[in-house]
């Protein structure tokens, strides 16, 4: 199986809980994992990207890289583009589109830097295929991600399509959302989903049962994270995802591995409860809670918290 370079992008301070998270996902080890200033490089194969983007509660998306080159000018950037296997990654006849990030790029205009790697794909493809591909900015077929350092250029293929922390079961959310990606990472900071490395914590306080409780629970984010890590819910089963449109993608590894997923769905090791001054959001949180296939493992009220923390204390 072909070795792949993986980098997944996290929130800042998140990196090590992401590291830890990847080596329980896919079984690797250490030696293959790199920690960077918000993300981990990953070295995998295609099936780590499958499990990758349906298993992790932290990254922000799994990208596979496809070159690695210095650069001065834009036309170097055009020159290392063309040099790449788009071909073996989508249709000519699929649209396309290119994101560009840069960090003390001496260029002077990132959007003409992305005109000349857009130019690149295009021209490859009507060179051998004789078709020129299309450009959609809003919902294209493939994401080419380009990311620029004062010296270096990297290209990337996204397999995530839209960003993980939409898990595809938040409708009704409040003004200020928390994403699900940071939910997830609160709660691996705070000991219970992910251990703390001690003898009597390595795992999370949630395999030992420890109860969850957001007093201010909002539209339920938190809690609906919680709910879902205690019953062994993968968070991409109620998704799609940009690799279901790329050429490696093979539908029966992907449906064996959905099969698995739901196979390992279990009764909720930890109770968890949610609670808010506004009712409103409470309603909201229950119907989050619905959707997401939790309702039953999480407790919600309405109303001041002081009211819910003494009766939970007696219960536990």
């Amino acid at each position: 199986m072909q070795t792949l370079h993986l980098f997944l992008p996290c929130a800042a301070g998140v990196e090590s809980y992401l590291a830890q998270e990847v080596q329980s996902i896919c079984g690797i080890t250490t030696d293959d994992l790199r920690v960077l200033r918000a993300g981990v490089m990953v070295r995998g194969n295609w099936r780590n990207v499958l499990l990758l983007n349906l298993h992790s509660r932290l990254a922000q998306r799994v990208l596979v890289e496809v070159a690695y080159a210095p650069y001065r000018q834009e036309q170097d950037l055009y020159a290392t583009a063309s040099a790449v296997a788009w071909e073996q990654w989508f249709r000519p006849k699929q649209s396309f589109k290119i994101e560009i990030t840069a960090q003390h790029s001496p260029l002077k205009s990132l959007n003409f830097a992305a005109l000349k790697i857009k130019d690149a794909v295009a021209d490859r493809f009507r060179e051998r295929t004789g078709v020129r591909p299309n450009v959609e900015t809003r919902w294209p077929d493939a994401r080419i991600y380009a990311h620029l350092t004062h010296e270096q250029l990297t290209l990337y293929i996204d397999t995530s399509g839209e960003p993980l922390f939409k898990r595809g079961w938040r409708t009704d959310k409040g003004d200020a959302p928390l994403k699900e990606t940071l939910a997830a990472a609160m709660l691996a900071a705070s000991g219970w989903s992910q251990g703390d490395g001690s003898a009597e914590n390595p795992n999370g306080w949630c395999d030992q049962g420890i109860p969850l409780y957001d007093p201010c629970c909002g539209s339920g984010t938190i809690a609906i994270e919680a709910a879902q890590i205690a019953s062994r819910m993968a968070p991409g089963l109620m998704r799609r995802f940009g690799f279901e449109k790329l050429l490696p993608f093979a539908p029966r590894e992907w449906q064996d591995l959905l099969t698995q997923a739901r196979a390992q769905q279990c009764a909720p090791r930890a109770k968890v409860f949610g609670s808010d001054v506004a009712f409103r959001m409470v309603d909201f949180a229950e119907r989050n809670a619905e959707r997401a296939g939790v309702a039953s493992a999480i407790e919600f009220r309405g109303g001041r918290s002081e009211e819910h923390t003494s009766e939970l204390q007696s219960r536990f």
